[in-house]
């Protein structure tokens, strides 16, 4: 199976690290040739308008939604959520969404530079993590056809911070950026068929 990661902007490299814990090669993606030899692609963290304008020049606004329809495993992470989300509630006009996964996100939702944190996340996958919040997107709703398989205590309640509809998976949090990233492992299991 190939994999590769979206290198138009953001830490990309990161993305790239925690995949070879796992023995996974990655392929930095910049071109809808690149795309098209891939099984499965992580859209990383960064900042989400620029990453639309890019892949607008690119020609990749289109080229992805198109592989993920024929069926890519796509993973995103903070902006990359933002841009597997069917809605985005605060976007730019000119903002794109590849509309991958049944979920309204708020970009920044859990507030700006100043307000990142370290949080412990409740997973659904029997694992616990502290997650690393940097201008993260919170989901503001979920569609039926979402599972949620992790969350965050706020103090307005539960907040789900890792979602899957079936071969996308999001995360508010960059579990790049933590040391042996169980998200990463979950991904590859579920492009090598070891996770229904």
């Amino acid at each position: 199976m190939n994999f590769g990661v979206l290198a138009l902007q953001g830490d990309f490299r990161e993305h790239i690290s925690a995949l070879a814990e796992f023995g996974v090669v990655a392929t930095e993606v910049r071109s809808v040739e690149q795309l098209e030899q891939l099984d499965a692609l992580i859209i990383p963290g960064g900042e989400s308008t620029t990453m639309s304008l890019l892949a607008k020049s690119t020609g990749l606004d289109k080229a992805i939604p198109a592989k993920i329809s024929d069926g890519m495993f796509v993973y995103g992470s903070c902006a990359g959520m933002i841009l597997l989300a069917d809605k985005i509630l605060d976007g730019r006009p000119d903002q794109i969404s590849f509309g991958a996964i049944n979920i309204a996100v708020r970009r920044n939702g859990f507030g700006r530079q100043i307000d990142s944190f370290e949080g412990e996340i409740q997973s659904q996958l029997g694992e616990h993590l502290v997650g690393v919040f940097i201008r993260a997107p919170k989901i503001e709703s979920v569609g039926a056809d979402v599972t949620v398989l992790a969350q965050i205590e706020t103090s307005n309640g539960v907040t789900p911070v890792m979602v899957r509809q079936k071969r996308a998976l999001a995360t508010s949090f960059h579990p790049e950026l933590s040391e042996k990233s169980w998200v990463h492992q979950y991904f590859v299991d579920l492009v090598r068929g070891k996770v229904t």
